[in-house]
């Protein structure tokens, strides 16, 4: 039996929980398969990314855990955090 989904109907919004997560493998070349709401950092470190606008920025020393960024790739140059989950 599949559990009970109380939220399924209700439209989502910026404030919602995230609701699908994917494993992050930076790519100088490759965008995500989806811009993300959130990215989940396990392994703190340098994360250089271009945001959902297009920019490229590089969030130094960024802690581990929830940040709360859309961004369309994550790059393997300049990046050094670990264990990366996309979330949207």
């Amino acid at each position: 039996m599949s559990a009970f989904d109380r939220f399924k109907y209700y439209a989502s919004s910026p404030e919602s929980p995230v609701s699908h997560a994917f494993a992050v493998t930076p790519d100088d070349s490759a965008d995500l398969t989806h811009v993300t709401r959130a990215l989940y950092v396990g392994g703190g470190g340098d994360l250089r990314v271009v945001m959902a606008d297009g920019a490229t920025v590089t969030f130094a020393a960024l802690a581990p855990g929830w940040h709360p960024v859309r961004v369309r790739r994550v790059l393997a140059t300049g990046t050094s955090a670990t264990l990366i989950t996309g979330c949207h």
